[in-house]
């Protein structure tokens, strides 16, 4: 089953006729930056079984991500979480929603989703075992080896301890 795209323009002219918008990224995401007709249902709560809850009843439904992989990588699970409504995916999701010039909801305050902050560490962290590693001692490349090791681990097992680490550091809670 294919799920046409609609273009942010396509999409607002079926917002303005009562479809609902769906945002299936995670919280975090959706709570530093998110479309202000949107809903949160993330791709995790629908792959736990979770449904439309009080969205149910809406006839036309619009899913997007940040880009549109997700939500394309996705859409028989998105299909079949909205079932029997008519479903669209929004082309580019939210950055080609910004694209055209649409306005956005963003809250600064919040913290960088967790997956970014994970990039952000682990990338830091096999940048300075390899600097070291060059210029002090070759036991450094030992940080490099195990933050990919940890990656590897959470790719293969679902489980990121990095993140987990990340999510109760102070700046995340809530």
């Amino acid at each position: 089953m294919t799920i046409p795209s609609l273009s942010p323009t396509e999409a607002r002219a079926l917002l303005a006729q009562g479809a609902a918008l769906i945002d299936i990224r995670e919280p975090d995401e959706h709570a530093r930056e998110n479309i202000a007709e949107a809903h949160l249902l993330s791709l995790s709560a629908i792959e736990n079984g979770d449904r439309l809850g009080p969205f149910e009843d809406y006839d036309t439904v619009i899913f997007y991500c940040q880009s549109g992989t997700r939500t394309a990588q996705n859409a028989q699970k998105l299909a079949q979480a909205v079932a029997p409504a008519k479903v669209f995916i929004l082309e580019g999701g939210l950055n080609g929603w910004k694209k055209t010039g649409e306005a956005v909801l963003k809250d600064r305050s919040q913290p960088l989703p967790i997956m970014r902050q994970v990039q952000i560490v682990a990338g830091t962290l096999i940048l300075i075992g390899v600097i070291l590693g060059y210029s002090i001692h070759q036991a450094f490349f030992l940080i490099s080896g195990f933050v990919g090791a940890g990656l590897l681990f959470a790719g293969v097992s679902g489980f990121c301890g990095m993140a987990r680490l990340l999510s109760v550091m102070p700046w995340n809670r809530r």
